[in-house]
């Protein structure tokens, strides 16, 4: 089994791998962590840069668990990249990490962790950032 992790780098994606790492070194289960932006001409900052993928490699190597880091930009969004992973892979969790928004915020841009817990088959688990 594994346990997939929606990295984002906010304090809320840091979070969210802090659970996972715990919980898979728990249930001894692999770890995926994956990134994902759709591209194009805008800055995501959704989206992981070299430095901090470096840095999040270093973390998960130093786990000793079974890991894998992914990065996506090819078109799709978080949600698709994420729903996709859920169905190919023997994913037991889904680890995402929320943030605080005001209702028009949420309004305005969405919600990638709202989609997630409403479309993947599997347990979502949603960690809140101590900051």
């Amino acid at each position: 089994m594994t346990i997939l992790v929606a990295y984002v780098p906010r304090p809320e994606g840091q979070a969210a791998l802090d659970k996972a790492i715990e919980i898979a070194s728990r249930r001894k289960e692999r770890l995926v962590v994956v990134n994902a932006s759709p591209g194009g001409p805008k800055e995501d900052p959704s989206f992981a840069d070299v430095q901090d993928f470096e840095r999040v490699e270093r973390l998960l190597a130093s786990t000793g668990l079974d890991t894998e880091l992914k990065q996506y930009v090819r078109g799709k969004n978080a949600v698709e990249e994420i729903g996709n992973l859920v169905e190919t892979l023997q994913v037991s969790l889904l680890v995402i990490g929320l943030r605080k928004r005001s209702p028009v915020g949420k309004l305005i841009m969405g919600s990638v962790a709202q989609e997630l817990l409403l479309s993947v088959p599997c347990p979502v688990l949603a960690v809140k950032s101590a900051v």
